[in-house]
């Protein structure tokens, strides 16, 4: 009797004979794909530059003009309080020394400085009076460039991640479809999954920071230069360097559920395995955006606390889906 060809089931492996090579095929593929998918989100944000500068340049502005505007408050308040301080010292003065002068009760002039001094404490303490002499920020700083190139290379670097970030969900189906590879027939349906959250995630996370973090982080680091007594004025190309480099940071950290997810229904970590590296966890993430972020608390402790809630997230959907399938099961 002949050996019966074994029949391979929906449920083997997608390919249980790729070698190493065809791997590593399979990873050139698919990251050319990325990158083609990557240039192209790029080349479309080049015509919406500007737009896109005045997008991120939002937080900028924002701290900068509440920073300028208290500055130019608290000056305007100190000159009015001197100049009008002055001018009751030399009317005293000159009552003193003119002997025509007619006399003049000191409970009168005791009552003016009284009124004088309470109502000047209740106007310098006052955040939203405005004061005579300061504009509606007609002085507002804008970002500088410190050598030629600065700004064209500034503008290269936006539209190279404004590129990735509405190419996200293409650049994820690559790298997720490489990972199928390896995966039984069952388990890519999480993949499928994988792929849109993936992108959801990455954006939401880039846009937490734009717009809850970065204005947080520049108003710290304005108030930090003012209490050391230095002037803030920041470049273009760092300050889109910044800003860029933490928009990425906080969009890869947004990942973590989706990757926690997708690491247990695979097998690979268990959830009594998670909820038991609970500590190590909440030490690496700070540890993580110790490194990941510029050396101020703010934008350590506000990466750090949602990467922890992320991964909460993560074993909490595990859990969910762990007890449909144990319901599905028990049908």
């Amino acid at each position: 009797m002949g050996k019966i060809k074994k029949i391979k089931k929906p449920g083997d492996h997608i390919d249980t004979t790729m070698s190493l090579g065809d791997h590593i095929e399979e990873l050139r593929a698919r990251l050319i794909l990325a990158i083609l998918g990557l240039l192209t989100g790029s080349v479309v944000c080049l015509f919406f530059g500007g737009t896109i500068i005045r997008f991120i340049e939002g937080p900028y502005n924002i701290a900068i003009r509440e920073h300028v505007t208290n500055s130019e408050q608290k000056i305007a308040k100190t000159d009015s309080v001197d100049f009008v301080g002055a001018v009751l010292s030399n009317i005293g003065q000159a009552l003193d020394s003119d002997p025509n002068a007619p006399a003049v009760d000191p409970n009168v002039i005791n009552f003016v400085n009284k009124v004088y001094a309470q109502t000047l404490e209740e106007w310098t303490s006052d955040a939203n009076s405005t004061s005579p002499g300061v504009d509606d920020m007609s002085s507002t700083k804008r970002l500088i460039v410190l050598a030629p190139a600065d700004s064209f290379v500034g503008f290269m670097k936006i539209s190279l991640i404004s590129g990735l970030i509405i190419s996200s969900p293409w650049v994820f189906y690559q790298l997720w479809m490489f990972v199928a590879v390896g995966l039984y027939e069952k388990e890519r349906r999480y993949i499928q999954v994988a792929v849109p959250f993936s992108a959801l995630l990455f954006v939401t996370g880039a846009l937490f920071f734009l717009f809850l973090i970065a204005p947080l982080s520049l108003k710290f680091f304005l108030m930090f230069g003012d209490l050391i007594g230095v002037s803030s004025n920041w470049t273009f190309q760092k300050y889109i360097s910044f800003v860029t480099m933490l928009m990425l940071v906080f969009g890869l950290g947004f990942q973590t559920p989706i990757a926690i997810f997708v690491l247990n229904r695979t097998g690979l970590v268990s959830i009594k395995a998670l909820k038991s590296s609970r500590k190590y966890v909440f030490i690496g993430v700070f540890a993580v955006a110790a490194i990941a972020t510029p050396p101020d608390v703010i934008s350590q402790i506000t990466l750090a606390l949602p990467l922890y809630v992320l991964f909460e997230l993560g074993i909490l959907m595990s859990w969910f889906a762990e007890r449909k399938k144990l319901r599905e099961a028990a049908i």
